[in-house]
């Protein structure tokens, strides 16, 4: 009877109702799912290393990614979630549901086609994705992309699932879908590869989008979600073809997006072997922040957005965007000053096991300074192009996307020959400040006031915390001692532990006498929390509070 009861509420998930209470579900469930991505890059790290069997592998996520993000998460973040919002504000829950059958049959209908189509042509599409790649490789390369089509069918019926429940503001069960994608590729690499090679990695990708599918459709189908495939009839749907309309600019958007990693991997495939896989291994540790708090945040925010936007409530619309955007700066900013100072450390814990050698380290540990130059920036445009998509303007970030990319292709062209991988992260870096920079422009242009001022001053606070906790985190590694340090696991550990540690305090300490509002926001977060469960705890065992 308690385990039923437990399932029923954990279905029932209520929604949501802070922004700051959503972010943090989110960034929870982004925390565990992270440590299972770092955990799946250690374990890759060390049974293959750096060299020809990664650099397949990320090469056949390119064109599955590229399905998934074009037809899902352009569907999903400029159209369907806020539509099918402004269907459920206005109590219109019959259209609502009527629009999520008609978007998702038709995204079953055209993925599966074009996943067909691509599988059949697998062999010459990766040739123009990898033109420096040959023979067995190529074969690879080539076997685990018709794989790994399956995963976008699969993750495209998923996302409108998360689409739904993001929309109810229900973001447990939504936020627990990548940990489970990210349980699957472990799954793969431990198990699947032990007895069927390189392919058990592809399967294990298959496997993850299978169970972030699995995990969102019993809390999706308690909140009243019944499906019906159709295809005519959805095109006649005004809402559907609204969905649409506003989903062209964004696809396109995201194509420019999907050109940047595809260019990366064109240009990455000319260079020695393992330059993909170094690329990737030091994308994915500083994405981790990126999305912990830039998405996170943003994923947040967005519905509050879209109904404030539909209902023109201006002034509170500025509000939400300008607490957001800081509150992702106080996170970010500080975490990309760590990643810098200490990016020995953190390489050589995350992922210096078995065949991943020193000269691996070093590649990664470079090309990761190199990006996390950018991370605020690429942290904050999740949050710019949703406040677009919330105002139903889809154009602007396209223009703007297409203006970054041509900046990105020209340093890469550039400084590939130089360079070579590190050149690449320049490039994404660069044109990743000047998306940013753009946007805030534009926005501004859009809505007359972004708070500038209010902006501007946050950020100099807490770029001032930051520099001095990076300098406390330099102290932390001369203290311990740098010099040999390097050889042993548990000696790097402890390097990275004191030094973070002494930043921490650094920046708490600068951030508590600057007054930076989001530090104390934080810690009566936490204060509460902490306080709640003793209470909790309390009443469980018979103790009455304040005696």
């Amino acid at each position: 009877m308690i385990q039923k009861l437990v399932k029923n509420k954990f279905l029932n998930e209520k929604p949501t109702q802070s922004i700051a209470a959503a972010a943090l579900i989110i960034s929870l469930a982004g925390v565990a799912s992270r440590l299972l991505g770092l955990l799946r890059d250690r374990i890759l790290a060390g049974q293959f290393g750096a060299g020809d069997t990664l650099d397949a592998y990320y090469a056949a996520f390119r064109i599955p990614d590229l399905i998934y993000n074009l037809m899902i998460v352009g569907a999903l973040s400029a159209a369907f979630i806020p539509v099918f919002t402004e269907l459920i504000a206005e109590e219109k829950e019959e259209e609502a549901w009527k629009l999520s059958s008609g978007v998702l049959s038709l995204q079953i209908i055209i993925t599966g086609i074009i996943s067909i189509f691509l599988v059949i042509f697998a062999s010459q599409l990766m040739h123009l994705v990898t033109p420096g790649y040959v023979g067995e490789k190529m074969q690879l390369t080539v076997t685990l992309t018709r794989i790994m089509f399956l995963s976008p069918f699969l993750l495209g019926i998923s996302g409108i699932f998360g689409g739904i429940l993001v929309s109810f503001k229900k973001f447990l069960i939504y936020s627990l879908a990548p940990i489970f994608y990210n349980l699957g590729i472990i799954i793969g690499a431990v198990f699947f590869v032990r007895y069927l090679g390189p392919i058990g990695l592809a399967l294990g990708v298959v496997l993850g989008a299978l169970l972030h599918m699995l995990v969102q459709f019993p809390s999706v189908k308690f909140s009243g979600f019944h499906f019906k495939l159709v295809f005519s009839q959805a095109l006649k749907n005004p809402n559907v073809r609204k969905v649409l309309k506003l989903m062209v600019p964004r696809t396109l958007t995201i194509a420019v997006s999907q050109i940047n990693f595809t260019i990366i991997t064109i240009f990455a495939s000319t260079l020695a072997a393992g330059s993909l896989a170094v690329f990737n291994f030091a994308n994915n540790i500083q994405s981790a922040p990126l999305g912990l708090f830039g998405v996170s945040f943003s994923i947040a925010v967005f519905p509050t957005l879209s109904a404030l936007a539909a209902k023109k409530q201006k002034a509170d619309f500025i509000a939400a965007f300008v607490k957001t955007f800081n509150q992702i700066l106080f996170f970010v900013i500080p975490l990309s000053v760590f990643l810098i100072v200490l990016r020995a450390q953190t390489v050589r814990v995350l992922l210096g096991s078995g065949k991943f050698n020193w000269d691996n380290t070093i590649l990664t540990f470079q090309t990761l300074a190199l990006l996390s130059l950018s991370l605020f920036a690429q942290s904050l445009l999740p949050l710019l192009t949703r406040a677009f998509y919330a105002l139903q303007n889809t154009k602007t970030p396209l223009y703007i996307g297409i203006a970054s990319e041509a900046i990105n292709l020209a340093l890469v062209v550039i400084l590939i020959k130089s360079f070579g991988v590190f050149g690449l992260a320049v490039a994404f870096s660069v044109s990743s400040v000047a998306n940013m920079l753009l946007l805030m422009i534009f926005l501004k242009r859009q809505v007359g006031n972004v708070g500038g001022k209010e902006i501007f001053r946050a950020t100099l606070q807490i770029v001032a915390a930051s520099l001095t906790a990076g300098a406390a985190a330099q102290f932390g590694k001369w203290l311990v001692g740098t010099q040999g340090e390097l050889d042993t696991f548990l000696a790097v550990l402890e390097q990275l532990v004191v030094a973070s540690g002494l930043g921490i305090i650094a920046f708490s300490i600068v951030a508590y006498y600057l007054r930076i509002p989001e530090f104390f926001q934080l810690t009566r977060s936490l204060t509460r929390k902490v306080f709640r469960m003793k209470k909790t705890i309390g009443e469980d065992t018979g103790e009455v509070s304040g005696i």
